[in-house]
């Protein structure tokens, strides 16, 4: 074959710091060009200069400053005519930006790779940084759908020769790209509507489909800066912002080049994935981000005409390249990997990830956003076996298990869990409405947690009770995840961290919160560990971070409070304490402290006037799930007392290794902090066991969660430490091997003991309704039931109460009337139907079992009248007194108000607390003091 002319072309704009190296590079070429000619679009820094004393005046073309990179290359090839080609000899073209230095034997291995390949029409080097020698960023770039683009690399990842290997690719970079002339004038060359970023995809795509090859050749090599994209020189060839031009040209390329209906579908996708991006900028308050995402898709989507426009220009061969090039762009997986990375850096605190899944690096702060890495078909292999997803997925396991008895069943309840009954809707409405129609009626704010609840049920399809599901029978592997991630600044090693979450996960708090049916404890136990994390992150971050993580710690400590009372002052106390010891937290904390009590505000002050519903929590007060009398060594074993326990030597390992822990001397801090805080959680536990509330005494399970986590931690932190036991042979390290045994015995115990014995309490699967069903059917609107079992009663509205109903405080004037009324049908007296009749009850019901002689005494009384009566159903009686319905309450006018206010609260909370862009300093900064300690 003959030798192929090259003609060689250089544009610069302000580049004069790399332009020398990129211009000393084309001279040494091994193969040097046949002609070379420069082009400056205006720069102000001697670039121009620099041409045309390398180059000489006679090869430099000067071009206003807003030309664009394809405009500036069209003027050179039209002062350049194309070269005679007797013999089959080909021109080609060689691009190089002013920040491209090429190795001295690119030129020579791209030539040789085209005559090894007569259907490459488009060649390009291995490009890697100008900084780090080392670091590899491109060897061609494929696009999704979606116009991310990836490059096939990972992060920072180093040339050690693993990609080598000229292969063909969807395309590759105008920084150093050799093209054959008559393929540039076949397909029009670069299209000047794309100024800067994605206008060598649009040629590539184009020559594609003009059935020609695109091939990356990495035996040649060229460094690259990347000045425009990394924002290292200003650009002046659109009034775009980088980023935004970046993403707009992206989704334009895609759309034009797709065939009809793919087009079509990759529209929905960018528009629908660029507001949740927007989103996403947004609550992690970055304006400009999300500007730049709103612009750029509107800017497409306000010019249709300018893509159809483009289409049309594109349609030879699109379709049927289309074959070819689907093959090369991203896998579908992709897109999803990259959302997840997006979510998972966002929940971790930092800044949204780019399109690449990886955060900017200090040194490239401003690279293109736009930049991708591959999806990576190991992904899921390597999520599957981290140790926080494998903790996680044997305790979900465990849960399954042991919990096979709750699973399957249509209304889960039992014990302190209200028969679960209803949708998302019906609790917005219960927590909205100002007069509740139930019971005997209520003006007094619904319990917080119903809109916690009502939240968690909306996420899940508008379904109650797989939300309750998730949040109880899940609380045990819901618990060790947070724990894990709660721990991974405090607890270094990865197996004390695993081990620490899993004996959190399955104190006997959590397996005890199960049977029982008690959800408000299930919700506090999960978040425990975050308000332990938060804490450290508080009183050991910068002033910026520390107030974000105030206002996340403050939300989190609201959600705990409205499910149970008792978690604010017991949080309280721990706080003040971190405060007075950390001066410079004082703010933050007082922060976290004030957020539940404004966003509760109304609630908390109805349970000021009765202090002792504090110490209640979400759900029914049942006597029976409380021991009146638990043995002396069930608050150190952690044990809170109640059905579903597990026996005193499954928890026994965590207080040897704890007391172990006390023989050591090192990180004494550690051990002062985590045995004061269990000390604190059993005083606590210890106190509010001896109270009673309505005639209930109060479970300390939530003071035992404290108690457990701070145990937990002070084991995980110092089981390295337990070598020093060992010291010295004989006894002691005898010692330190049984403290090894028992404390690893403890999670492998108490989760053996649940899966066989299961969960053995009141919670069942198949919860029997409150309301019979005879009673529901006949009574109407404004109609009320008096349900009797045993010696309680309660007043239900025509069906089964929804969660939180049955908590709204009754007047007691109303109820001792309804009391009295009762027990004088019970007793046989007659009571006072009129009473009864007055307060909308048209019907009195019996729960079974039916004690002997009750259904006859009832059958005695003038104003009853039998309906039913069967040893399953229990009995209904209908009152012959005529009922007089039960008139609206008035509703305070500041109630509507207010609900739109803890909205709004909420909102701007949450958006204060959301992580944002993370700062050098905060990226650099030490782990929490805990750690440290």
């Amino acid at each position: 074959m003959s030798r192929p002319y090259v003609t060689a072309i250089v544009v610069a704009h302000d580049g004069a710091r790399w332009l020398g190296e990129t211009l000393r590079g084309l001279a040494s070429q091994s193969r040097r060009p046949d002609r070379v000619a420069g082009v400056d679009h205006g720069s102000r820094d001697g670039s121009a200069d620099l041409l045309a004393q390398t180059l000489g005046s006679g090869s430099l073309i000067s071009l206003p400053r807003s030309t664009g990179f394809g405009e500036a290359v069209a003027q050179a090839l039209e002062k350049l005519p194309p070269v005679p080609s007797p013999g089959g000899r080909d021109e080609w073209i060689w691009l190089l930006h002013d920040d491209c230095a090429p190795d001295r034997r690119a030129l020579e291995a791209l030539l040789t790779a085209a005559a090894h390949d007569p259907k490459a029409a488009v060649l390009g080097p291995k490009l890697r940084d100008w900084l780090d020698r080392r670091r590899l960023l491109e060897l061609g770039v494929t696009v999704g759908r979606t116009g991310r683009r990836d490059t096939g690399l990972e992060p920072r990842e180093f040339d050690q020769g693993q990609h080598d290997g000229t292969r063909e690719v969807l395309s590759v970079s105008t920084a150093g790209m050799l093209i054959r002339r008559d393929v540039w004038e076949q397909v029009g060359g670069l299209d000047p509507f794309f100024p800067l970023f994605r206008d060598d995809l649009d040629l590539c795509w184009r020559v594609r489909n003009a059935g020609h090859k695109v091939l990356s050749v990495t035996s040649a090599v060229a460094w690259h800066a990347e000045a425009a994209a990394r924002r290292r020189r200003r650009i002046a060839v659109s009034g775009d912002h980088p980023r935004r031009l970046d993403r707009r040209n992206a989704i334009f390329v895609v759309l034009a080049n797709l065939p009809f209906w793919p087009m079509w579908w990759a529209l929905l996708r960018n528009v629908v994935g660029s507001a949740f991006r927007t989103l996403l900028f947004v609550v992690s308050k970055q304006p400009a981000n999300a500007l730049d995402e709103v612009v750029a898709m509107g800017s497409v989507l306000a010019h249709p005409f300018r893509l159809v426009r483009a289409r049309r220009a594109r349609h030879h061969g699109r379709k049927k390249g289309y074959r070819r090039i689907k093959r090369l762009m991203t896998p579908r997986g992709a897109a999803y990997r990259r959302l997840t990375d997006m979510v998972q850096s966002f929940l971790a605190g930092q800044a949204p990830l780019d399109s690449a899944g990886r955060h900017h690096q200090q040194q490239q702060a401003a690279e293109d956003e736009y930049a991708v890495v591959p999806a990576d078909t190991g992904a899921v292999k390597r999520f599957l076996s981290r140790p926080g997803v494998v903790l996680m997925l044997a305790l979900t396991a465990v849960a399954a298990v042991a919990e096979r008895s709750l699973l399957g069943g249509e209304r889960l309840g039992g014990g302190a869990l209200v028969p679960v009954t209803g949708g998302a809707a019906d609790l917005w409405a219960f927590y909205t409405e100002g007069f509740h129609d139930v019971g005997l009626g209520s003006t007094d704010w619904a319990p917080p947690y119903v809109a916690v609840l009502a939240i968690a049920s909306t996420l899940a399809f508008g379904k109650t009770w797989l939300a309750v599901s998730v949040l109880l029978l899940g609380s045990v592997p819901l618990a060790g995840a947070t724990a894990y991630l709660a721990t991974r600044h405090v607890i270094p090693a990865v197996p004390a961290r695993a081990w620490a979450a899993g004996t959190y996960a399955l104190l006997p708090v959590a397996t005890g919160a199960v049977a029982a049916g008690r959800l408000g404890t299930a919700v506090v136990f999960v978040l425990v560990p975050a308000y332990a994390s938060l804490t450290a992150t508080l009183v050991s971050a910068e002033r910026r971070r520390a107030r974000r993580t105030a206002w996340a710690l403050g939300l989190l400590l609201a959600v705990g409070t409205a499910f149970v009372p008792l978690v604010y002052p017991l949080y309280a106390v721990l706080g003040v304490l971190a405060a007075v010891a950390f001066r410079h937290a004082i703010v933050s904390m007082a922060i976290a402290l004030a957020v539940p009590v404004a966003l509760l505000f109304p609630w908390l002050a109805e349970l000021a006037t009765d202090p002792g519903r504090f110490l209640l929590e979400a759900g029914l007060n049942d006597p029976t799930l409380v021991d009146a009398s638990p043995a002396p060594e069930s608050l150190p074993a952690l044990s809170p007392g109640g059905p579903g326990l597990p026996p005193f030597w499954v928890t026994a390992g965590l207080l040897v290794a704890a007391l172990a822990a006390l023989l050591m001397r090192r990180q004494r801090v550690i051990v002062a902090i985590g045995w004061g805080t269990a000390l604190y959680g059993m005083l606590a536990a210890v106190l509010v066991s001896r109270v009673t509330v309505a005639g209930v005494r109060v479970w300390p399970g939530v003071p035992l969660a404290f108690a457990g986590a701070g145990l937990v931690v002070l084991v995980g932190l110092t089981a390295h430490r337990l070598s020093e036991l060992r010291v010295g042979g004989g006894p002691r390290r005898l010692g330190a091997g049984v403290v090894v045994a028992v404390a690893f015995s403890t999670p492998l115990l108490a989760a053996g003991f649940w899966v066989v014995n299961g969960v053995r309490g009141p919670l069942v699967r198949d919860a029997p309704d409150v309301l019979p069903a005879l009673a529901a059917a006949r009574t109407t609107q404004g109609e009320r039931t008096l349900v009797i079992k045993g010696s309680s009663f309660t007043v239900l509205h025509g069906r089964t109460p929804l969660l939180g109903e049955s908590e709204l405080p009754v007047a007691s004037e109303a109820r001792t009337r309804i009391g009295a009324a009762a027990q004088g049908l019970i007793g046989g007296r007659g009571g006072d139907a009129a009473a009864l009749a007055e307060s909308g009850i048209a019907m009195v019901a019996v729960a079974p079992p039916i004690p002997a002689g009750l259904a006859r005494t009832l059958d005695s009384q003038p104003s009853l009248r039998r309906l039913s009566l069967s040893e399953t159903g229990g009995g209904v009686w209908a009152l012959t007194e005529p009922v007089t319905r039960v008139p609206a309450q008035p509703v305070s006018v500041l109630h509507t108000p207010w609900l739109l206010a803890q909205g709004a609260l909420v909102l701007v909370m949450a958006l204060l607390a959301a992580p944002g862009r993370r700062s050098p300093e905060e990226a650099e900064a030490p782990a929490p003091a805990l750690a440290g300690a």
